[in-house]
């Protein structure tokens, strides 16, 4: 939700190449495109729980990134940035692959920390090259790796300081993350090597062979490309809004431990296109529970999956914004905080605000009163302007306590003219006073709980969150009848989110035994008729013969392994008792058996000659 009168878009894109992609699709049996789909596919299940929805979110593996990454790499190439030159690289011997610097740990040269990644240090921040690692070790096959040379593609980051330093004069970048890309800067910039050698996932360098970009190339020009993106299907253009000339501020949001990408390599990249360069990049600390890092060894991680599975997702999004601040600090899940903080705020003082005026206000029909406490609605809104300005700062956790000090007032405004006490007339106009103010609260605090908000603000008959209601009084008009929407929440175990994998796990393991088994029934049927789905990629329609059991329309996602004149006749396996499913294409009527490997071949299961259609399998 936006508070302000801006035209804010946001942009982001699944991370979607690398050595760890392509070797997980690998793992799994299957493509690296149709593992990286599935995961973004996820991940815009999990982000919808929680309320938050890009202006577009796409993929980096996408022929606008492809596009993009190419356009802006041949620029940086014909200003002089670009060179080439042999380099010696870790190989894994077992695997016969060159080693992606995540794949090779060792201890950090600079600072002795043991289990590091080949490109940086988790404990001193520093960045070197996988071969100064000490120690080192495959991750693949724990195997001590030999070097081979390489020649690989090289971008001249020292050539590019002098406009570094001037990009960081004029970004809006926290202190202590200017101090260290400055500190950076005041060393020698050791050249980016951008190449990565076949076997990778990812777009090819052009005019190069066997050569791809490293995916920190391609990985923030991701924004862009989603960008572009939205623009082809809005009649607007990459160049509008993210062309030097454009009129739009960008504006980074990341994570502390890519500060060096995102505040150097990706900036000086960007320098000899045609597009501007951010003006702010704002770097968050990590997610820690209970005071730990995320660790499943530790039991302190959570999915966001987990975590909406036990508890409203809107209460995090409030527990964080109320600890949320400009600066470069982690942030602490602690559970047991979590449970007191809902309660005292939203359920002990905002909530209660209407819990409290509701039953004034049902002893006078449902209707406000004509008039209000002026004094006490225009004191309230004294705050509205720096709540506002504390939103646009990221400053939350301060909008968050002047919120709840305006909830607190409130109630303390109730307390002191108690309308208990008072005929039912003024009665009504204190409640009224109070559920005005209440109507504020609920549209200050919509852009942290959009969806109480707006629940909150329907029983007031209020169908819309515009900044613009702060101004309009509610008054001589009819509400709904008060209804209990928030309570209080229990305090959390971190066990209490393994609950539902551990019950599936459980299920999964589950051995059946006969009689389960005989409640499948697994007939004989032959394909009578099979056709092409229109629109379906994978789905063909085939119409089994039963014999005397008549006929059965059902949807196989066999299409890249059978054209359908080779099912015509064919007699197949079908489970007849499977419960109708209803497709976008039609209803399907059961399931025919097919076995897969794992290059993704699929083999249709046939009875042997002699089998007649409508049998049934024992």
């Amino acid at each position: 939700m936006s508070l302000t009168q801006n035209e804010v878009l946001t942009f982001c894109a699944d991370d979607a190449h690398g050595a760890p992609i392509m070797m997980k699709a690998d793992e799994m049996g299957i493509k690296p495109t149709e593992f990286i789909d599935e995961v973004k596919n996820s991940h815009i299940e999990s982000l919808a729980k929680f309320g938050i929805v890009y202006t577009n979110y796409h993929s980096t593996h996408s022929k606008e990134n492809e596009s993009l990454v190419s356009e802006i790499y041949l620029d940086a190439k014909s200003s002089g940035y670009i060179y080439k030159k042999e380099i010696e690289q870790f190989f894994d011997e077992e695997k016969q692959m060159f080693l992606a610097d995540r794949y090779v740990l060792g201890e950090c040269p600079k600072c002795s920390a043991k289990n590091q990644y080949g490109d940086g240090c988790e404990e001193c921040g520093g960045t070197y090259s996988a071969t100064e690692l000490i120690n080192p070790k495959s991750s693949l096959s724990k195997t001590t790796p030999i070097t081979k040379t390489s020649e690989h593609i090289f971008f001249d980051l020292e050539k590019a300081k002098n406009e570094l330093i001037n990009f960081l004069d004029k970004s809006s970048i926290q202190k202590p993350i200017l101090g260290k890309l400055s500190e950076w800067l005041d060393g020698d910039l050791k050249s980016w090597d951008i190449s990565r050698d076949a076997p990778y996932f990812g777009f090819k360098i052009p005019d190069e062979k066997d050569k791809y970009f490293y995916v920190w190339v391609d990985a923030p020009i991701g924004y862009m490309a989603s960008a572009t993106n939205w623009a082809d299907k809005n009649s607007q253009s990459l160049e509008n809004l993210w062309g030097k000339d454009s009129e739009y501020e960008i504006h980074h949001f990341i994570g502390k431990d890519i500060t060096y990408f995102h505040g150097l390599f990706w900036p000086a990249l960007l320098m000899e296109s045609k597009y501007k360069l951010p003006d702010a990049i704002h770097v968050h600390g990590f997610v820690t529970v209970n005071g730990e890092k995320m660790s499943k060894s530790k039991g302190t991680f959570i999915t966001a999956d987990q975590f909406a599975d036990v508890c409203d997702p809107e209460l995090l999004r409030y527990y964080f914004a109320s600890k949320l601040n400009s600066k470069i600090e982690d942030l602490d899940l602690n559970l047991e905080d979590l449970a007191q903080k809902i309660n005292s705020d939203l359920v002990g003082k905002f909530s209660n605000i209407f819990s409290r005026s509701a039953p004034f206000i049902s002893k006078n029909n449902n209707c406000l009163s004509k008039t209000i406490h002026q004094e006490h609605l225009l004191n309230c809104n004294q705050s509205v302007e720096t709540i506002l300005q504390n939103y646009e700062d990221r400053e939350f956790s301060k909008a968050i306590k002047l919120i709840m000090e305006i909830a607190d007032d409130t109630n303390k405004y109730i307390n002191e003219n108690a309308p208990w006490k008072l005929d039912q007339a003024e009665a009504v106009i204190v409640a009224t006073t109070a559920l005005n103010v209440f109507k504020n609260l609920c549209i200050l605090l919509s852009p942290v709980t959009p969806e109480l908000s707006k629940q909150m603000l329907l029983m007031l008959n209020i169908d819309n969150l515009n900044i613009e209601n702060l101004e309009t009084e509610i008054i001589d008009s009819e509400i709904s009848e008060f209804k209990p929407i928030l309570s209080r929440v229990k305090p959390l175990n971190i066990q209490d989110f393994y609950k539902k994998e551990e019950k599936m796990n459980e299920e999964d393991n589950n051995i059946i035994q006969i009689d389960d088994f005989m409640k499948v029934d697994l007939r004989v049927a032959k394909v009578k008729e099979a056709s092409h789905v229109e629109g379906a990629d994978k789905l063909l329609a085939i119409k089994l013969d039963l014999g005397e059991l008549g006929t059965k329309n059902v949807f196989a996602g066999i299409k890249s392994a059978y054209e359908p004149a080779q099912l015509e006749g064919k007699l197949v396996v079908m489970v007849y008792n499977l419960a109708p499913r209803k497709m976008k294409f039609g209803v399907s009527e059961g399931m025919i058996l097919a076995a897969s490997d794992s290059d993704g071949g699929i083999f249709v299961l046939s009875p042997d000659s002699g089998a007649q259609p409508g049998q049934k399998i024992k």
